[in-house]
């Protein structure tokens, strides 16, 4: 393994790319990839980065990684408000 990152590490050295776009562009791989093993799951994937998933959460967006998608209601909850509790302040 230490073979193939010094082989990568030149390659990038010939193509003039700096230390921090080598490291964006390896962090962003990882983060890819453990994203797709977790199946999106975050807070897994963040553990097998060995990450907290707040810093995770701050490298998507700052790769432009971060899913937009708005979350939907349980099916049960569907066109029913939420219920309020009673004698809450």
């Amino acid at each position: 393994m230490n073979n193939k990152i010094e082989g990568l590490a030149q390659q990038l050295l010939s193509g003039n790319i700096f230390l921090e776009q080598a490291i964006e562009l390896l962090e962003r791989s990882m983060i890819k990839g453990a994203l797709e093993i977790a199946a999106g799951n975050q807070s897994e994937a963040s553990k097998r980065l060995g990450i907290h998933r707040n810093t995770l959460q701050k490298k998507l967006i700052a790769y432009g990684l971060s899913d937009t998608r708005v979350r939907k209601k349980p099916a049960a909850r569907q066109g029913r408000p939420r219920r309020r509790r009673v004698g809450a302040a």
